[in-house]
């Protein structure tokens, strides 16, 4: 009975050691396994909210590319604008890779493509300072080129050398204007004014538009005698204006050869470059937050990817 005492004794110390010992390791691997799972689940939910974020950012992107090629469509839709084909192919142009890189992007974003995104950040920045470099020059060709009124008249009249110089120089060249002037001369601009205008005093109350009142009549200076919009009756003595030379009742010549046909012209260039500017700058600013928040977002899914390799190196 001793020695069955003494032998429990002895054992029963070191068996509650191991089996403390055992308790104790179990219970620090549960530990371990429980701190990995609640590492793991945030780290694996932020990553792919990261690339959703990604792939929704780049998804508006896209949705900013239709304002861009919509101001170039509706460049291309005007009579004036379809004649110069200066700026409307550049608009469109640069609308549809805003467009392309955007989808990109939107597929590198939830499909976890991480070159693509990458090939997007840098194709978006550049595209975005094409587009700032395209706003900025439209606002400084654009900035000149005022009418100004005539005694006892309503609409404005032009000078060609009131625009700027890049301006001028696209109507210029008589190999271009002989373009230009045939396109213009093909639409029903002047003769809108013959059936909506019989009176003199109605026409000359009149708010025409800039091309209307550089091609379809004669330069209010040189004095000519209204009987129509487009038929006018010279005076004795014809001013010594090359414009007042010009002018042709014939109602296929008109003043279509006049400088003020230019700049009337250059001046219905003006105000329609200036709307369409406008929506260029509004797109331009919405395309730079959304590229910042894109950056910060392919930020964070870099940082948690690097993290979970970390992990998975010495956990």
């Amino acid at each position: 009975k001793n020695s069955i005492l003494s032998i429990f004794s002895t054992s029963l110390p070191t068996l509650c050691h191991s089996f403390s010992s055992s308790f104790s390791h179990t219970k620090e691997q549960t530990t371990i396994q429980t701190l990995k799972i609640c590492i793991e689940i945030p780290s694996s939910f932020n990553m792919a909210l990261s690339n959703k974020v990604i792939g929704a950012i780049n998804f508006v992107a896209m949705l900013l590319s239709i304002p861009i090629i919509g101001a170039g469509f509706w460049l291309a839709n005007e009579p004036d604008n379809s004649c110069v084909k200066i700026l409307q192919w550049p608009v469109i142009i640069l609308g549809i890779l805003i467009l392309v890189v955007a989808l990109a992007g939107f597929v590198g974003g939830f499909w976890r493509i991480p070159w693509l995104l990458v090939l997007y950040l840098i194709a978006m920045l550049i595209l975005i300072i094409l587009l700032a470099c395209l706003v900025v020059f439209i606002f400084m060709v654009t900035v000149r080129g005022s009418g100004h009124l005539e005694p006892n008249r309503a609409y404005l009249e032009y000078d060609l050398d009131d625009f700027s110089g890049w301006l001028r120089r696209r109507v210029r060249s008589s190999h271009k204007w002989d373009r230009i002037r045939s396109c213009l001369s093909s639409t029903s601009m002047c003769a809108e004014l013959n059936q909506r205008y019989r009176m003199a005093q109605d026409f000359f109350n009149a708010h025409i538009n800039p091309l209307q009142s550089g091609c379809c009549k004669p330069p209010t200076e040189c004095g000519y005698t209204f009987v129509n919009p487009t038929y006018w009756i010279s005076p004795i003595n014809t001013a010594a204006d090359m414009d007042c030379l010009q002018w042709s009742n014939e109602q296929t010549q008109l003043c279509y050869t006049c400088d003020s046909c230019k700049a009337g012209l250059l001046a219905n260039l003006k105000k329609e470059w200036r709307r369409a500017d406008i929506i260029l700058l509004i797109t331009l600013v919405a395309l730079i937050c959304v590229y910042l928040i894109g950056c910060c977002a392919f930020r964070n899914a870099k940082t948690e990817d690097l993290f979970k390799k970390y992990k998975q190196g010495y956990v």
